[in-house]
């Protein structure tokens, strides 16, 4: 089957199940991994207080899951799915609750309901014992709060250009004294996409920008932690942890993930040149470059 057949097969694909015309490529993505392997698949699953929309590479590799940023959905890993499904991985994203495709369902569950209850709900589903797992900004959050809450699923643990939502009352007063004039209220490109891609990627930047424009739903409430993250809960992280801050990031620069850094045993660092917030979307091929050699290890 050539890339055009897959290509026919992933827009058909989205279109049967109705979804953003943009998802026929990440299904194209899971069906070119199907061939020598078990089938791969992009749609829902009905889970506790959510009808949740994923992609799942299929394949017999160990897991791989992302978690897109508050700006973005499932889509916004199209550019990273496919170097980690040649290199082996099983690769799965999700749109959170209340974003891009994903439809809350109070008639099951809770709501809003928490990232990690939907991650875990996910994970079960599957079948799917123990995994890698990726944040990236909004998504780190959510991968801190998993790894807290059961650190014995994961193989390791990657948080990019994050915050992690860490309470601390000295970092929070640091972060007010640096915070640029206005930082809230600038438009996302921005805040979250560095001056040299937005001046050299112009169709990058407009796909970004499409993205984020069917990102989180209209009145959708964000969804909380499980936890209270904290220093001193990341303290007692064991399982191995990657950091990575892109080194033009102005909403989590490399010197906020420096102090997680200081509280996860063992933790590896990596400042990633040349990108802003948006890290794996800027420099997709470093990031897929340096999670690689890390997970390949664990």
């Amino acid at each position: 089957m050539n890339g055009i057949h897959l290509m026919v097969i992933g827009v058909a694909a989205a279109a049967f199940l109705g979804l953003h015309p943009e998802a026929g490529s990440l299904f194209l993505f899971v069906a070119s991994a199907a061939q020598t392997s078990s089938p791969g698949f992009a749609g829902y699953a009905d889970l506790p207080g959510v009808r949740l929309w994923y992609t799942d590479s299929g394949g017999n590799g160990a897991a791989l899951i992302l978690l897109h940023a508050n700006t973005g959905n499932a889509d916004s890993w199209q550019y990273n799915i496919p170097g980690f499904v040649e290199s082996g991985y099983r690769v799965i994203t999700f749109d959170r609750r209340g974003w891009g495709r994903s439809r809350p369902n109070p008639g099951t569950g809770p709501q809003p309901g928490t990232i990690a209850d939907d991650l875990h709900a996910l994970v079960e589903h599957l079948g799917i014992d123990r995994f890698h797992l990726v944040g990236v900004a909004g998504g780190g959050f959510a991968a801190y709060d998993y790894v807290l809450w059961h650190p014995e699923r994961l193989r390791s643990l990657v948080v990019a250009a994050s915050g992690g939502a860490i309470v601390d009352e000295e970092l929070r007063q640091l972060r007010q004294k640096t915070s640029l004039p206005g930082f809230s209220s600038w438009p996302p490109e921005f805040r979250e996409v560095s001056m040299g891609y937005m001046a050299t990627n112009r169709e990058g930047l407009q796909r970004w920008l499409e993205i984020h424009h069917h990102s989180q739903q209209k009145g959708a409430p964000a969804q909380p932690q499980r936890t209270t993250i904290t220093f001193e809960k990341l303290k007692t992280i064991r399982v191995p942890t990657l950091l990575m801050p892109g080194d033009q990031d102005l909403q989590a620069p490399p010197w906020v993930m420096r102090r997680q850094l200081a509280h996860i045993p063992g933790a590896e660092f990596i400042v990633l040149p040349e990108a802003s917030h948006s890290i794996n979307w800027e420099q997709p091929e470093a990031f897929n470059r340096n999670v690689l050699e890390f997970i390949r290890k664990h």
